[in-house]
């Protein structure tokens, strides 16, 4: 059976952001307050994942975080470029 985490990514639209996060991550933290303000911008929507509520994504990701994607294509992981990330976002189709 296939991953059902991949499935959710598989199945999201171009402008749903998935944030793979953690309590107490500062990076995470920044992450959010920098992706927030894109949303309404762009009519995205954001999916905040806590990967310690999932084994499998604990071991995936472990201290790799915050991993950002938009729909099923990773776009940041560690820090999102301000610049990037709104071109990724208005190009996602």
């Amino acid at each position: 059976m296939n991953d059902p985490e991949e499935e959710r990514l598989a199945a999201c639209g171009p402008r749903v952001i998935t944030l793979y996060t953690r309590p107490g991550c500062h990076l995470c933290e920044e992450a959010k307050a920098l992706i927030e303000p894109m949303l309404g911008e762009f009519g995205a929507t954001l999916r905040e994942v806590n990967i310690d509520d999932d084994a499998k994504l604990t071991r995936r990701y472990g201290t790799d975080i915050p991993v950002v994607f938009i729909g099923a294509r990773k776009t940041a992981k560690h820090l999102v470029d301000p610049v990037k990330f709104r071109r990724q976002l208005r190009d996602a189709v």
